[in-house]
């Protein structure tokens, strides 16, 4: 680890989620971090940025409820943080929106900034008045903040302010509203080439009624019947998700998972391939153009990179070779239905995590702003991944400087 990864060299500078998530990656002992970065803040209880970099560490160690109650301390005493460019003098200063909450609250941009020219400026903004302190000067504007129930009313009040906004904004908030599954799914339920099921809210009380026998599942659901997917509202990265194929099934679902009431449903669509195994991307688009993030392997329907034996199985990594370095037919034969995704939902910058269908389809999974892209991977395990990653970056750059270039032109 280089000296600008390590996340306690000063106590002055807010390091954001990249240096912890380099830790994590790497193996190496994150708890040591976290308990260094404990002592430096016992000892400079005022220092606003050690408290957030504690908050993100603890939150990397599991410790959610923990990590927010910090990052709520450091909210107090400030709302705007620094993460400065590794390249000095900075480029390009881009101010971020952001809302209090965990690691998947708001677009890890630094993640795919690391060692860039570009100025990170992140202002958590306050419910009621979002925009009460001074604005801190910059180029553009990117809203990072995820679509999730909490954000719905803090996403609609910036939507009048940014629509005049005298510099470029990035990823409109009404946009990105249309990122929650329900709203997702029905936009592009007849998008050419995709294939993504309806996604409906159920509550607690009616999937309780299903399971027990008294209602029924295809009549409540206009049709869906089992195998069917479940998961709570605003679950991220696959927490309480799960493939319910009996009325038993969702009987011990329901059980197991308390503390929720309401819950997305659809149709489980079987993705596997001819060899059983499945198979998913995620994309990056950024202005309407399509690059690669990665791709996972897995025996179980349910794929994350992490767990998927893409560090152990050589071989999967070959084909995730394979799949990088010829994205470009993949984004070919999927242009039209990468085009209306984009279309449809209106986004600037944001990932889509899908498959291919066995009938050819895009099958879409998740489509949002808030997804990791990095470029942290040990190079001696995926030495194919730089490459890419690096195409996402001097894409995501440029699209900047594009913007940036348009609004001058405009104003003359």
């Amino acid at each position: 680890m280089n000296q600008a990864d390590h996340p306690i060299q000063s106590e002055t500078l807010f390091r954001g989620l990249a240096p912890f998530l380099r830790i994590s990656i790497a193996g190496a002992d994150l708890r040591s971090v976290g308990q260094e970065l404990l002592d430096l803040a016992n000892n400079n209880a005022d220092d606003a940025h050690l408290w957030m970099n504690l908050s993100i560490a603890m939150q990397c160690l599991g410790q959610r409820d923990i990590g927010l109650s910090i990052q709520q301390q450091a909210l107090d005493m400030q709302r705007i943080y620094r993460i400065p460019a590794s390249e000095q003098p900075a480029k390009f200063r881009l101010l971020m929106l952001m809302a209090a909450g965990d690691l998947s609250a708001n677009t890890p941009l630094e993640c795919l900034l690391e060692n860039s020219d570009i100025d990170l400026i992140l202002y958590y903004i306050t419910p009621g008045d979002p925009l009460a302190l001074p604005i801190p000067e910059h180029d553009a504007l990117l809203v990072a903040i995820s679509e999730v129930e909490l954000n719905r009313d803090l996403l609609e009040s910036l939507a009048q302010p940014l629509a005049q906004w005298p510099k470029p904004v990035i990823n409109a908030p009404m946009h990105i509203l249309s990122t929650e599954r329900s709203v997702a799914s029905a936009l592009l339920q007849d998008a050419p080439g995709v294939l993504i099921p309806p996604t409906l809210h159920a509550s607690r009380e009616v999937l309780l009624d299903i399971a027990a026998g008294t209602a029924s599942l295809p009549e409540l659901s206009g049709g869906i019947d089992f195998p069917i997917i479940l998961r709570p509202h605003d679950s991220q990265a696959g927490r309480d998700l799960d493939k319910i194929s009996s009325l038993d099934e969702m009987a011990a679902y329901l059980a197991r998972v308390t503390g929720d009431e309401e819950f997305f449903l659809s149709r489980f669509i079987d993705y596997s391939g001819a060899d059983g195994l499945f198979r998913k991307f995620r994309i990056t688009v950024i202005d309407g153009a399509a690059f690669a993030c990665h791709m996972a392997v897995s025996s179980h329907w349910m794929v994350h990179y992490v767990n998927a034996g893409m560090y152990e199985d050589a071989r999967k990594r070959e084909e995730e070779a394979a799949f990088m370095t010829h994205f470009n037919d993949f984004a070919q034969r999927h242009r039209v239905a990468l085009d209306a995704v984009h279309r449809r939902l209106g986004l600037d910058y944001f990932c889509i995590d899908c498959a291919e269908s066995p009938d050819g389809r895009l099958q879409i999974f998740e489509a949002d702003h808030v997804m990791v892209v990095h470029a942290m991977d040990p190079e001696d395990m995926f030495p194919y991944k730089q490459i890419h990653i690096r195409k996402v970056q001097r894409a995501f750059r440029d699209y900047l400087f594009r913007l940036t270039a348009t609004t001058a032109e405009a104003g003359r």
